[in-house]
């Protein structure tokens, strides 16, 4: 038996379409659910057993021995909120409850931490675990994420094998529930067919051009091979960047976008929201060579062929995976 958190998510939706794929459906979901487009990410896919969040943790202490592996997905995921007690219950406890009963019985963890740990970027994009406690992540999302990488690290008892996963700015199907918070080529494409343009927003840094900011873009498939990697072949434990190492403009982004949907383009600039304006990454690019040294090595997606599958495959045709 395996359990998914954050089932109806994005990343986790995928990642039990994934699984589908390979045979396996004993699988136990756990999310806040009933929210309609959130819901319709598992329409198609097969499952043993949903359990509302708020439940879990009890649930899991009491079927704990039925369990083989567990990808703990689901977070408070938005970057703009302001409530910390908030952050630090869902993201930061509840995470440290899951370790727990995971360390009790055994069983293997996969967790969801964030490349929004890094900040500004001080100190590079290297998923060193040396690291972790010198890291200002720019928002309270970005900091429960890093609060629990610097607890987990500190544990003399752990789970079998454990990873946490530094997603970087990952994009693909099942987003569509994920409004203000989705990728920009989510956006892009909606922005474009509606208006037949795009906006992007301007550069308040003198080292970057207008739509010159740069990203480490992710196609969510690629995220799911990783997990699927680690969850199969017992790789070392630790913290794990999910980028492509290949950071590319937001330009790129929406001129592939463009492309994607064979429309002209027409691309101008808005300024950046202030509420998210002194939190804003300019450059994020990750550092792979952990992952790649434990023997992954199947081929990222680069940007072009990425938003081109994610826009023809699933966005014009208002599909999911």
């Amino acid at each position: 038996m395996i359990i998914i958190t954050g089932a109806a998510g994005f990343i986790a939706s995928v990642l039990i379409g994934a699984l589908n794929d390979e045979g396996i459906t004993d699988l136990i979901l756990v999310d806040k659910f009933g929210e309609p487009t959130k819901m319709k990410n598992l329409e198609n896919k097969v499952y043993s057993k949903l359990i509302e969040r708020d439940i879990f943790i009890d649930w899991f202490k009491t079927n704990s021995s039925e369990v083989d592996f567990i990808f703990h997905i689901g977070a408070r995921s938005a970057t703009t909120g302001f409530d910390k007690s908030v952050y630090d219950e869902l993201n930061l406890n509840y995470s440290k409850d899951v370790w727990n009963i995971c360390t009790e019985a055994n069983i293997p963890l996969i967790y969801a931490s964030s490349a929004a740990t890094y900040g500004n970027g001080e100190y590079g994009y290297n998923d060193d675990h040396n690291l972790v406690e010198q890291l200002k992540p720019l928002n309270l999302y970005g900091e429960s994420k890093n609060d629990f990488d610097k607890w987990a690290l500190e544990q003399v008892k752990t789970p079998p094998h454990w990873y946490g996963m530094k997603y970087f700015n990952v994009y693909g199907p099942n987003e569509y529930h994920k409004g203000r918070m989705a990728s920009v080529i989510h956006s892009a494409f909606h922005q474009i067919k509606e208006t037949g343009g795009m906006k992007l927003f301007k550069s308040h840094n003198p080292d970057y051009n207008d739509g010159g900011q740069l990203r480490d873009f992710v196609y969510v498939k690629d995220v799911v091979e990783v997990m699927m990697f680690l969850w199969e072949y017992e790789a070392a434990s630790g913290l794990y960047n999910v980028g492509t190492g290949k950071a590319r403009s937001f330009l790129d982004l929406a001129k592939a976008t463009f492309k994607a949907m064979g429309v002209k383009e027409n691309i101008t600039f808005i300024d950046t929201p202030v509420d998210i304006r002194d939190k804003y990454q300019y450059f994020t690019e990750a550092n792979m060579d952990k992952l790649l040294n434990q023997g992954y090595g199947v081929p990222f997606y680069n940007l072009n062929d990425g938003v081109e599958d994610y826009v023809k495959e699933f966005l014009l045709k208002e599909d999911y995976y």
